[in-house]
């Protein structure tokens, strides 16, 4: 039976998602139980609907504990990390924090008796051996990014610590996520984010992947749904723990470009493929996310279009008023 969710930290809380998923817990859970952390000075961070902020670094237990203690919380977001294309640039860097961090907070939802933890994977854990088109949940995993095999290191630690130890861990696989209220923090697919902005702010965009690179997606309203939907299903029902597949649509960078132009008639965009494009190469192109349907209900709110006209409406609107960038 699952425990309820009363005290929540969330790590890595200035991140792509990290920033989002704290103003949807402080809706749903009260802002005064919400606590975020990462390892950005205070007064460098605007993070909405929390209580507390704590400079964290997620390498270091002792820091993690003392806030656990200080805030009496029962319940960790884990959303820190080092993503694709900034892990291949310092691999050790990403081995420390998504592993030794990872292992941080599960050896304090044991000391600290702690209620759930959720803690995301992705579909950088997939690799060039996995099937490429509906990319079955369970399947072959061998990653070419140091990111792709810290994250299958963390879907089976995980999963071991809930066999072993029998505490509440749980983590979806996120496609490449885009949203009109954070920039990416240093991902493959930053792409599917950025080309929003220059269409808005530029009217053209220079791709670092090629024209008909496939690639999951989703809208970050659909990837939050998700993560609450999960973390709030039964326990009792779940089969997988840590490895859910998740998907809403997949698309190309010419795809998205076509999308634009329904909107913006004269967006150009150009491809100069870079390191990231090798990257891409080893993801699937779509993502058979029939286990998170069956086991807790999963399913998208947001296809393409839909999205495509929200981020343009929001992202002009920001442009006009000249904070597009946050400024």
């Amino acid at each position: 039976m699952s425990k309820r969710i009363e005290r929540i930290l969330v790590t890595g809380a200035c991140g792509q998602i990290g920033t989002e998923l704290c103003f949807a817990l402080g809706e749903k859970y009260g802002a005064e139980n919400i606590v975020a952390s990462d390892i950005r000075p205070e007064g460098e961070v605007k993070i909405e609907n929390i209580s507390a902020y704590e400079l964290c670094d997620v390498t270091k237990y002792s820091g993690i504990e003392a806030i656990v203690r200080k805030h009496r919380i029962d319940t960790i977001f884990h959303m820190a990390a080092i993503l694709s294309a900034v892990g291949e640039k310092n691999p050790l860097l990403c081995w420390d924090v998504n592993m030794n961090g990872t292992i941080n907070i599960l050896k304090c939802a044991i000391e600290a008796k702690l209620n759930r933890v959720i803690i995301p994977s992705s579909i950088a854990a997939f690799g060039p051996d996995t099937p490429r088109d509906n990319t079955p949940n369970d399947t072959i995993l061998r990653p070419t990014s140091m990111y792709g095999v810290t994250k299958v290191c963390g879907e089976r630690l995980c999963d071991y610590y809930v066999k072993r130890f029998g505490i509440d861990v749980r983590g979806l696989r996120y496609p490449g996520i885009i949203s009109s209220e954070t920039l990416p923090g240093g991902g493959t697919t930053d792409y599917a984010v950025e080309i929003y902005y220059k269409a808005v702010s530029e009217g053209s965009y220079k791709c670092f992947l090629a024209e008909h690179t496939m690639l999951p997606m989703m809208y970050m309203p659909d990837c939050i749904k998700a993560t609450l939907d999960l973390a709030e299903a039964p326990f009792e029902k779940l089969i997988h723990h840590s490895d859910f597949n998740l998907a809403a649509f997949s698309v190309t960078p010419v795809g998205i470009t076509e999308s634009i132009r329904k909107y913006i008639p004269n967006f150009t965009c150009t491809y100069e493929p870079d390191f990231r494009q090798a990257i891409a190469d080893s993801w699937p192109n779509s993502i058979d996310d029939s286990v998170a349907r069956a086991e807790w209900g999963w399913r998208p709110d947001w296809d393409l279009d839909s999205m495509t006209r929200d981020m343009l409406e929001k992202l002009s609107l920001r442009h006009k008023n000249g904070t597009l960038y946050g400024k």
